[in-house]
């Protein structure tokens, strides 16, 4: 057999097929990523936000993702209920 040329250094992809991922993106919305984001943070979980930079001297870094906790804080102090049931 003969030895094969590397012709990729010349030819060019003519786009013709389409690629396996394309169209494949997530569907949520906005909203509903936001709602995910907060009911895994309500249960404790590392969530990541992402912020505008409070640094506004990195003019190349806009946004910076940053943990859900240093944001809203700890789930557990906010959403805690009492154990005692109020009867009126």
């Amino acid at each position: 057999m003969g030895k094969k040329k590397k012709q990729r250094t010349q030819q060019t992809s003519k786009g013709q097929r389409r690629n396996v991922v394309a169209g494949l993106g997530d569907t949520r919305t906005a909203l509903q990523k936001l709602l995910d984001k907060q009911k895994a943070w309500k249960q404790g979980k590392r969530v990541m936000l992402t912020v505008p930079n409070p640094n506004k001297n990195e003019t190349k870094k806009r946004f910076v993702r940053v943990e859900a906790k240093t944001v809203w804080g700890s789930p557990g102090k906010i959403f805690r209920m009492s154990s005692e049931a109020v009867a009126d």
